[in-house]
């Protein structure tokens, strides 16, 4: 008896296993397209333009998943998530991939069932005000009433920070980000606290976006990733190498514009990355030129930041953390081989 009991815990066990294998990567071929959770409203980041196309660096990263498993970096279609709805939509199955601003967290990773992969934006959080205001430091906001997002690294960071400093703040918490920005404008709260990266965007759509300014304080460390569910390692892979092939393409040198011609390389680096000397795609269940296609349709990640948020667009970002390693920032990749 003990022993048709054990054979069908076994049995269990591999029959889970099977489905585990199959997972993600063939539930997302078998629908023709990747349903990935974006922001929605996050200019540079996660935003439809007038036209309806999505934009963003968020966007980008989805659609060089799509480019590694289809060859076709459209086949994404976008479920716009706020703070409070984005890691229940990747619990449930309601996306395939959260590229969405998500802070990495112990408490993400662990209890929320997460696995975040390759961060594609270092960032941190701080503080915009009116110019009206006449303040030029954080710690100047004693008795501030401060606009911010329920269930965010962001509410506690800001708790934290005022209770740290014993300073006292009055919350104004709304779960929109479009309507938690209009509060801001509207002139609802003093300050309005998110990632530095956010708070530039939201100032970029300002009516008036020279009556804005960031206070100098970064208060926190958050290295957004994207994200996946536990379980499904094939599918961690593919996102987390899709995400450092950006990175890796900007460390070798390789754009859109000149991967066709880097393709006749003989460094022997290059001939893997790009598939030309086979191995990398097998190893992750994709096409060998997986990603050759990347970078083709997307860029490297130097030209996503550039042309999302960059110095000459209305965000004005410097790269900063997110430049590559030797240039004095994180931006790191592991070998391609």
């Amino acid at each position: 008896m003990k022993f048709i009991k054990l054979f069908f815990v076994i049995f269990a066990v591999v029959a889970l296993a099977g489905t585990s294998m199959a997972g993600t990567l063939a539930d997302v071929k078998a629908k023709g397209f990747i349903q990935a959770g974006v922001n929605g409203d996050v200019f540079g980041f996660g935003k439809p333009d007038e036209k309806g196309v999505w934009k963003g660096l968020d966007v980008d990263t989805a659609r060089a998943i799509a480019a590694a498993v289809f060859g076709d970096a459209d086949k994404v279609k976008y479920t716009p998530l706020t703070a409070k709805t984005r890691f229940t939509a990747l619990q449930s199955g309601e996306i395939d991939v959260l590229t969405r601003n998500a802070t990495r967290t112990l408490g993400r990773e662990t209890a929320l069932g997460l696995n975040f992969v390759q961060v594609n934006y270092y960032d941190g959080q701080g503080f915009l005000i009116s110019k009206k205001m006449g303040v030029k430091s954080a710690l100047e906001l004693d008795g501030a009433s401060v606009c911010v997002l329920p269930g965010t690294t962001t509410e506690m960071n800001v708790a934290d920070y005022f209770r740290k400093n014993n300073m006292k703040m009055n919350p104004v918490v709304i779960e929109n980000s479009a309507e938690l920005n209009k509060a801001f404008f509207a002139g609802r709260c003093d300050c309005l606290t998110s990632d530095a990266s956010q708070l530039a965007a939201i100032r970029a759509v300002a009516p008036n976006p020279a009556d804005y300014i960031v206070l100098p304080e970064i208060i926190s460390k958050e290295p957004l990733a994207p994200a996946v569910r536990h379980g499904d390692d094939q599918w961690k892979d593919i996102v987390n190498f899709s995400v450092l092939a950006l990175i890796n393409a900007e460390e070798l040198g390789i754009t859109s514009k000149n991967v066709d011609e880097m393709l006749k390389s003989k460094d022997p680096k290059i001939m893997r990355f790009l598939g030309v000397s086979p191995g990398n795609g097998k190893a992750l269940g994709l096409d060998e030129k997986f990603a050759y296609n990347i970078i083709k349709q997307v860029g490297n990640y130097g030209e996503i930041f550039e042309r999302n948020v960059g110095v000459n667009t209305t965000l004005g970002i410097e790269r900063g953390l997110n430049a590559l390693w030797t240039d004095g920032g994180l931006m790191y990749s592991p070998p391609f081989k």
